[in-house]
């Protein structure tokens, strides 16, 4: 049995995609369409029955650089952003070229990867320690909200109804020192992932931001926030009191195997003591 019809729009422009979307409020915007192929592995795909094709909003695929930042259209391509070369954050560069196959990012969507709905996706993790910021667009106003507040906030209350990411603000700091780790699974549709930043000025640590990703976004701030300030090499007593923090701050915010706790503290452990005496 065929698989029914859908009806799709292709708005050329933000009026007509939210003027269609006020007349269908059930509709499902489209981007690079690989979570739905993803989820179905049939010859026949089942689509929403209505679908808001974003392929020809012309702003949605611009990427732009200022002094500070870099601008990128959530329609833009995954190989598209990691081509860009030197100007991505190398941590960013890192996380796209691990992601799947190479056919697989010259389709899906850095808008897609981020607000995918069934999962947290990998990109989630850079944009979270990157402190990235999101425009999200309705049809009469406009917002940015952080990465991190949009990855931890509990799921839908980023996006509200008939709202739209439509771009990626990415800081152009530079890190001295910068760890990209995604954790072997069986089950890779669930990555574990560890982002490590390190920034110093005159031996001085003066930025530093861990970042772990499960089906959920982990970042000890008051950890963190013990080790900024301090001169380089850190102590061993300083970076094992890091570590310790860590541990204590799992233990109160999230339950995981003692597997992934390990894998994920000998991570953490590595790299701190890489600042260390």
């Amino acid at each position: 049995m065929d698989a029914p019809l859908s009806q799709v729009f292709f708005p050329a422009s933000f009026h007509e995609l939210f003027s269609a979307w006020s007349r269908f409020p059930d509709a499902k915007p489209y981007a690079g369409g690989t979570d739905i192929v993803w989820r179905q592995g049939k010859n026949t795909l089942t689509l929403p029955p209505i679908i808001l094709c974003l392929d020809k909003l012309e702003e949605l695929h611009r990427i732009t650089r200022t002094e500070r930042y870099l601008e990128i259209g959530a329609m833009s391509k995954l190989n598209q952003i990691y081509r860009l070369g030197k100007i991505v954050p190398e941590i960013f560069s890192a996380c796209l070229e691990n992601i799947a196959g190479v056919q697989l990012r010259n389709i899906a969507t850095i808008g897609g990867n981020i607000c995918c709905p069934a999962r947290l996706l990998d990109t989630s993790a850079p944009l979270a320690a990157l402190d990235a910021l999101f425009e999200i667009r309705g049809a009469h106003s406009s917002r940015w909200v952080s990465s991190s507040r949009f990855f931890t906030t509990d799921e839908g209350a980023s996006l509200e109804s008939q709202e739209l990411l439509t771009r990626i603000r990415l800081p152009l700091d530079q890190w001295d020192y910068s760890v990209y780790k995604k954790f072997s699974k069986v089950d890779i549709t669930d990555s574990e992932i560890m982002v490590f930043l390190a920034k110093t000025q005159k031996n001085i640590l003066t930025d530093l931001r861990v970042v772990f990703k499960t089906n959920t976004i982990l970042r000890n701030k008051a950890g963190e926030g013990l080790l900024i300030g301090k001169h380089l090499p850190l102590s061993r007593k300083i970076a094992g009191d890091f570590v310790q923090n860590w541990l204590e701050f799992l233990d109160e915010n999230h339950e995981m195997s003692d597997f992934t706790k390990n894998e994920l503290i000998n991570c953490i452990e590595i790299n701190i003591f890489n600042l260390s005496e």
